[in-house]
């Protein structure tokens, strides 16, 4: 039975959990232990019949492609269809995919509850790789007497601060690590819906914000940061959306000033999952067909991938903190060889990189598909934009982006569709250095 309560913190301080999933011969192997005190683990096995049953769930409910499906449908599909239309079948899925974790492995997050929060690290296999582990419930059967607020069952993230682990090998061979702590205080690198060369605002690689203005909320945001720390600088916030170079030539010269962190805003590209090679994962700079690198040209465009960034690690040596909001750009865990574009920032120096594990609807097409949320719905793109930027100039960015997605999530279970989970659903954080 899972505790309602939350104790008071000991003087050990909250704990370090680590949730790891191991394909070992045709089995998966599901671990839980805390760190420092072996003595608390818990082992279990996935068998095929509930690796299936999660693997069908996901696709109901994800805006990935299935089958025939281009992104747009899928992501169609997903607002209008399915777990995430509404607050009671999306807490359905959540309990679903809270399935893969057995009783005891409940139990013993629940005897971790602490405030501040336990910190839980989740290794995947590449299979279970876009689940979205922070939003899992405690299944009706576990949670028995012992729900959560406002009566629902306790998500993953309610019990403990959600991390993914990349594999230890890309720690490993880290050249260098940006620290946080010495670089607070230096520039951030802001790319923010930038123009890609031949593509039209509304084409498939067009604008995810829409046309920059004063007024929106974006420019407002920025416009209370001061301009000098902001890179590239402008005393126009405007000025800094939708901008032609930012390319990555660019990109190099303003990462070699030792930034304090990079947010990207705008398109990425997923490897193919059946080419099995994750490095092809690429985001889309402002970067001309004529310029060198691994990706094949898109039209007048070049994509900029995490083989360009591996190639020439010293070209790129990057920040402290990363987040890119744009689609699938946390697809790394989907191979076995997991060198996509979150791995190759963080063997090139980043502590803590922010993805998206789906692709993710513009505002334009929350508002248009999303029932009843018409054009009073918000800015919910915006509102995730505002909150991981915010997060990222935080003390501790993995705990204030935890707060901002309970926060997300208690509006969305109270019936406030503008907190949708498509978005505040999809945000996984990959650190290193916090064990």
């Amino acid at each position: 039975m899972i505790k309602a309560e939350i104790p008071a913190r000991d003087q050990a301080g909250p704990a370090t959990l680590i949730l790891r999933f191991a394909d070992v011969g045709v089995a998966t192997y599901g671990t839980l232990r805390v760190v420092a005190d072996p003595a608390r683990t818990v082992v279990w096995v996935l068998d095929e019949s509930a690796l299936a049953a999660v693997d069908e769930l996901l696709a109901a409910t994800l805006p990935v492609p299935v089958g025939e499906e281009s992104t747009g449908q899928a992501v169609r599909r997903a607002l209008t269809t399915g777990s995430f239309v509404e607050p009671n079948p999306e807490l359905e899925f959540a309990r679903g995919l809270g399935s893969l974790l057995p009783d005891d492995a409940w139990n013993l997050l629940s005897q971790c509850l602490s405030e501040p929060r336990a910190t839980l690290y989740v290794t995947p296999t590449a299979r279970l790789a876009r689940i979205p582990f922070a939003i899992l419930a405690v299944p009706a059967a576990v949670s028995s007497g012992g729900d959560g607020p406002h009566g629902q069952a306790y998500r993953l993230m309610e019990m403990a601060d959600v991390v993914m682990a990349l594999p230890a090998g890309i720690a490993a061979a880290q050249r260098s690590v940006s620290r946080w702590a010495d670089r607070r205080d230096d520039s951030a690198v802001l790319i923010l819906d930038p123009r890609i060369p031949g593509q039209r605002p509304d084409s498939p690689l067009g604008s995810v914000l829409g046309r920059p203005s004063p007024d929106m909320p974006l420019a407002r945001h920025f416009a209370d940061q001061p301009p000098a720390e902001l890179r590239p600088y402008t005393s126009d916030p405007v000025e800094l959306f939708r901008r032609s170079d930012t390319d990555r030539r660019w990109l190099s010269e303003v990462l070699q000033s030792r930034p304090s962190r990079l947010l990207f805003v705008g398109h990425a590209g997923a490897a193919p999952g059946d080419a099995g090679y994750a490095e092809r994962a690429a985001i889309h700079l402002s970067c001309s067909a004529s310029g060198p690198g691994y990706a094949d040209a898109v039209g007048e465009h070049r994509p900029f991938t995490a083989a360009d960034i591996l190639g020439d690690i010293d070209r790129w040596p990057m920040p402290p903190r990363i987040a890119m909001v744009a689609c699938e750009s946390g697809g790394d865990l989907r191979f076995d060889e997991a060198t996509g574009m979150v791995a190759a920032m963080v063997l090139a120096g980043a502590e803590t990189v922010t993805a998206t594990l789906w692709p993710l609807p513009t505002t334009a097409g929350y508002r248009q598909w999303v029932p009843g949320a018409g054009i009073d719905a918000g800015d919910p793109m915006t509102e995730m934009v505002i909150a991981v930027d915010t997060a990222h100039r935080a003390d501790d960015a993995v705990r204030a982006l935890g707060r901002w997605q309970r926060a997300q999530m208690r509006r969305w279970r109270s019936g406030d569709l503008r907190a949708h989970p498509i978005y505040w659903g999809a945000m996984a954080t990959f650190s290193v250095g916090r064990l």
